[in-house]
Formats: C-alpha cells, sequence, structure tokens
C-alpha cells in the first residue's frame, strides 16, 4: 500500500478536520524535467495532472490545439447531415431542451446557429414542475403534429426510450445531443450523439467530461462543415461560431463539467467573446448580476448561471432560451431583471428547505449517501440544496421533495463527491426497480421515485456505494500549491495564478497557505460569514473571509478561540477592488494552529 506524502507543516489536522498536503505531492514538480523553467504558473500546470511535454499547448488553452474531429464522435455525421438537410430544404425545426442552464444554453446555440444560417427554428423547453426532466412523449408527438418534422433534444433523450419511441412512430426525426450517462440499449433516434454512449470510440470517450452545450457546439461545427461540402456558402458567408463560445462557457461552467482538456480551452475562449458583450441576452444578463467588469469563471458559477437557472426553478422554463436568443436591448433587459426577481425568490424557497433538510440529517445513522425527503419541498431547489448539504458533510446527498407529481412520486436531485459515481447508480438503481426513472452524470443526477421506497433506496446506496464512498473521504485533504508569508500576498500574485485559469470543476483554483499570523480582528459578517484582519510576522497585514462559516469548528476557533496564537491560513488569493487601490484578500478554506 503506497504511503501518504508528508503533511505540509506537519498539519494532519487542521481546524476543519484534513491534513494538509501539496497539490501533486511536493512542492518541486518542476525540479529535474528537461526545458521547463520553474515558474509558478508551469508549477500549477504539473500539479493539476499536465504531462511535461503538454506544458506550453496547456499554458494558453486554444481550440486549434483542443478541438477534436467531430466525424470521431458516434451518430455526429449523420445528426449534422440530417440538420443540414432541414436547413437546405426549409423543413420545420424545434430544438427541445431542459429548463436548466445547460439545457438553456444548447437551446440558444442551436437557435442562434440556425438562425445564422437563415433558418428560424421553433423551441420547447418542458415545465419542470409539470413535466418534469426529459423529453415527454406527449410533447414529442404534438411538436411533431404542429408541423416539426425534425426535433433535436438538447441536454436530455439519452434515457428517454419510451418518449423516442412514441415520436418516431408519429414519423417525426429525432435527434439526441446529450452528455448523460446512456444504458446498453439505446432509444430510436435518427441520431444520438452523446460522449457517454457505453459504444463511444476511443475520440468520443475521450471527451466524456463535456458539458451538453460542448456537446451542441461540435454539432454545430459538423453541421456548418456537412453544408460547406454542399456549396451553401458559394454566395452567403460562414456562421462565426467563435460567437457562440459565450453560451458554452456559461453552460459548462454552471453544470459543473471538468475543466479540463477541451472544456478549458471552450471555457477559455468564451469569456474572451462574453467580455465583448455582442450577445445582447448575455449582455443584459451580466448587467442585471451587477457586474462592472468581463466576467470570471466563477461568476458564470454564481452570478449569471444561478439567475438563468432560477427561470426553469420558481419562475417560467422558457425565460433563460428567451433571454440568451434575444436581438432585443429592452427584452432583454427585461427578461435579465425578472430572471433577477426569481434568483431571490428562488433563494428565500432554498433557505426553507435547507434547514428542514438538515434537519433530518442526524436520523441518516452514518449512511454512505445521505438521502433526505420531505413533503412540501420545492422541486426547483432541491439540487441546490443537495449540493450545499454534500458540501457540509462531505458526502453525496440525494434531497427528495415527496408527492411532486400527479402520480404522488418524489422527485430527487444529488449531487456527488469527487470519485463517487452518483449517476451511474442512480442508473443502476432504476434498472434494480428501485427508481420509476433516473440519470446523470458522475457528480450529479435526477430520479423520480414512489414514496414507499425511498428506504429502500437507501439501503440500497449504502451497500452499493459505502466502501466507495468511504475511500473517497480518506482520500480528502487540503490540497495547497503555494506556501507564502503575508507580505507576498499582492494584486501581482493573483494576477499569477489567475494566468494559469480558468478554475473549476476538475481543475481547481490554487489554494494558497499564508502565514504564520496572529488575528488582529475577527467578527462575523452578515448572517454566518467570518471576516479576518491577520497580521504575520514580517509585519504586513491583510483580510480574509471565511464564507457561511460561522457554525463550523474552524469558524467557531478564530471567533473566539485563537487569543494570539499564531495561525496558518489557507484558501484562495483573490483582488478586493472596492477600496482606492486593488487590495490581495484571501477567501478562507482553512486554517490550521501554527505553535
Amino acid at each position: 500500500m503506497a504511503s501518504q506524502p508528508a503533511s505540509l507543516f506537519g498539519i494532519e489536522s487542521s481546524l476543519g478536520g484534513k491534513a494538509w498536503r501539496w497539490r501533486g505531492g511536493n512542492m518541486d514538480l518542476v525540479e529535474g524535467v528537461a526545458g521547463l523553467e520553474a515558474d509558478i504558473v508551469t508549477q500549477l500546470l504539473l500539479a493539476r495532472g499536465v504531462p511535461s511535454h503538454d506544458v506550453e499547448r496547456q499554458r494558453a488553452p486554444s481550440l486549434r490545439a483542443f478541438l477534436p474531429d467531430p466525424s470521431h464522435f458516434r451518430d455526429m455525421d449523420a445528426a449534422a447531415e440530417r440538420i443540414a438537410q432541414a436547413v437546405l430544404t426549409g423543413e420545420t425545426v424545434t430544438i427541445y431542451g431542459d429548463y436548466d442552464v445547460d439545457g438553456a444554453t444548447s437551446a440558444a446555440l442551436f437557435i442562434r446557429l440556425l438562425r445564422m444560417l437563415g433558418h428560424d427554428a421553433r423551441y420547447y423547453i418542458p415545465d419542470r414542475l409539470l413535466e418534469g426532466y426529459g423529453p415527454s412523449g406527449e410533447a414529442l408527438v404534438r411538436i411533431s403534429g404542429e408541423g416539426s418534422s425534425l426535433i433535436v433534444t438538447v441536454d436530455c433523450g439519452a434515457m428517454a426510450h419510451e418518449a423516442l419511441a412514441m415520436a418516431h412512430a408519429a414519423g417525426a426525426d429525432v435527434i439526441v445531443v446529450d452528455h448523460h450517462k446512456c444504458s446498453a440499449e439505446l432509444p430510436v433516434a435518427a441520431a444520438l450523439v452523446n460522449p457517454n454512449r457505453l459504444d463511444e470510440g476511443e475520440t468520443g470517450a475521450a471527451h466524456g467530461h463535456l458539458a451538453a452545450v460542448g456537446v451542441a457546439f461540435l454539432v454545430a461545427v459538423a453541421t456548418v462543415r456537412a453544408l460547406r461540402q454542399q456549396g451553401f456558402f458559394a454566395e452567403r458567408p460562414e456562421p462565426d461560431l467563435f460567437s457562440l463560445l459565450d453560451l458554452v462557457a456559461l453552460g459548462t461552467v454552471a453544470d459543473v463539467a471538468a475543466l479540463h482538456g477541451l472544456n478549458r480551452a471552450l471555457v477559455a475562449q468564451g469569456l474572451k467573446v462574453m467580455a465583448k458583450r455582442e450577445n445582447i441576452g448575455m449582455a443584459a444578463l451580466i448587467d442585471a448580476s451587477r457586474l462592472s467588469r468581463p466576467p470570471s469563471c466563477t461568476d458564470l458559477g454564481f452570478a449569471l448561471g444561478p439567475r438563468i437557472n432560477a427561470g426553469g426553478r420558481v419562475g417560467e422554463s422558457t425565460l433563460g432560451v428567451r433571454l440568451l436568443t434575444s436581438n432585443d436591448p429592452e427584452e432583454a433587459s427585461d427578461i435579465a431583471a425578472q430572471l433577477s426577481r426569481l434568483n431571490e425568490e428562488r433563494r428565500a424557497i432554498e433557505g426553507e428547505v435547507q434547514a428542514a433538510a438538515e434537519a433530518l440529517i442526524a436520523a441518516q445513522h452514518n449512511r454512505a449517501v445521505i438521502v433526505l425527503a420531505g413533503r412540501g419541498w420545492h422541486p426547483g431547489v432541491i439540487g441546490i440544496v443537495a449540493g450545499r448539504i454534500k458540501e457540509k458533510t462531505g458526502k453525496p446527498v440525494l434531497v427528495i421533495a415527496l408527492d411532486a407529481d400527479e402520480a404522488g412520486n418524489g422527485k430527487g436531485s444529488g449531487r456527488s463527491i469527487s470519485g463517487v459515481d452518483l449517476g451511474a447508480a442512480i442508473i443502476a438503481a432504476r434498472e434494480a426497480d428501485l427508481l420509476v426513472a433516473g440519470g446523470g452524470h458522475a457528480m450529479a443526477a435526477g430520479l423520480t421515485i414512489a414514496p414507499d421506497k425511498v428506504d429502500a433506496l437507501a439501503e440500497w446506496l449504502d451497500a452499493r456505494l459505502g466502501a466507495t464512498v468511504s475511500a473517497a473521504m480518506t482520500a480528502q485533504a487540503m490540497l495547497l500549491d503555494l506556501a507564502i508569508a503575508p507580505g507576498g500576498l499582492t494584486p501581482a500574485l493573483v494576477e499569477t495564478l489567475d494566468s494559469a485559469g480558468p478554475y473549476g470543476m476538475g481543475w481547481p483554483g490554487p489554494r494558497v497557505a499564508v502565514g504564520p499570523v496572529r488575528l488582529v480582528k475577527a467578527d462575523l459578517v452578515g448572517t454566518d460569514h467570518v471576516r479576518l484582519i491577520a497580521r504575520g510576522d514580517d509585519g504586513a497585514s491583510f483580510k480574509a473571509i471565511a464564507f457561511r462559516a460561522a457554525e463550523s469548528a474552524m469558524g467557531q476557533a478564530l471567533l473566539h478561540g485563537s487569543q494570539g496564537r499564531r495561525l496558518w491560513l489557507a484558501g484562495r488569493a483573490r483582488i478586493d477592488d472596492w477600496g482606492s487601490r486593488p487590495q490581495a484578500e484571501l477567501h478562507l478554506d482553512d486554517a490550521a494552529w501554527a505553535d
């Protein structure tokens, strides 16, 4: 059995209960590697698993370097040729989306693409509460009856066997563009493009981390190529596919897709497109989020994404697509403002459901997967609540709203931890007849369940995933990239660290240890954030904040237990630009006694 690497500063149990270790095993990954200079960015890349020969390509990720040939994905050429045929012959096309950010951005991408090609597409976004996730057979048949000969489902459809069979029987061609886990038997479709097909080839399988909007972008590339081969652009300009990358970036980050490889290139370039503000709806969304600068990756996940999601969660499911496809500044501003109001409403509902769900945790008896179910919980916020409780407990979490549909079934949403494939487990539970429906990917899943099977599901998941969850939790440590004295926490350092981004799931933001320090001030800000001023032995001082930490062991120690003792603080270096000149501050993840 391999030994654990030595802990950093001898910290085996921090105030957050974790050992501190170097990401990548040590701080000298560059040492001894021919041709590499020992700079911070190179160290960050190597610590994130980049091979030494690939450092330069990863230093500035571009689509030219990372975009695969779309034809290497199964059914890609069939999908592209069918969409091209619809454009050439003027068929009526409907994009069938999903109500979350990935679904909205995927639908908007196809609508904007077809608009560039001189073709207006219809769209259909199901109501989360009335119709639930995924294509409805009744809706597909109705769409076909209203004249659409081609329906493209985005961010859904991979497991919709019955619904797609009904559409096929009605004479409609359906193309599925999805990224969720598939079963061995695929639904009937004109084409099913999904890198997570079990029969996918090497290139496709290597891109299983793509969000649906990333897959949609590849279909767009293939479609334009198919039209080019048929001479479609002989007398008209080709569409600027790069202009769609702001949608790809937003959907990818909001869906918590792993930001490595192609995803990292898509998001890096998408942020550049977003900064140009050429998409009227996206610009209105940025303004409604009160951002006075170009959005960062963090803004996509915590400011823009939640507003698009709010429409599907507690409002009208079509608002996100309407906003992201709007060419009318006034309409876009009105929709963005409506989404902001709905987001505030969503926060209030989320708080109530989270409090009720957390009250049930004690009855879980230390299960590997926490399964919480209750009546009267709004199905639109259960995914967010699952994510919040996962962060608090460090375990995979399922939150189920009972009596969520007309049949009395519960609707559940789950969030997992690294190393535990929750989506595969949910598919297996469905095949074991524990669920009415269910699917997802490694880090997130959704399900429909009869209320009398909730306890059986919880026991089944505990038995199936117990050892995996235990191993994943044991492997968790506070991984650090850099250790500095307080005087080294500067805006220049933050800029250097940011240059190795964009950061997100699968490409974690750099975590810096700063110290040793003594706390000059520690108090509460808001309801549960801990605000600090720390000063080091070098005389330099800086501000730090630990979000939602007041009731944690770490928060209590910082507020009441330091009593002049020296500490190490660990977190993300950020720029505080509220004052007359920018200052670096630390967003705290953990702390540990230095003596």
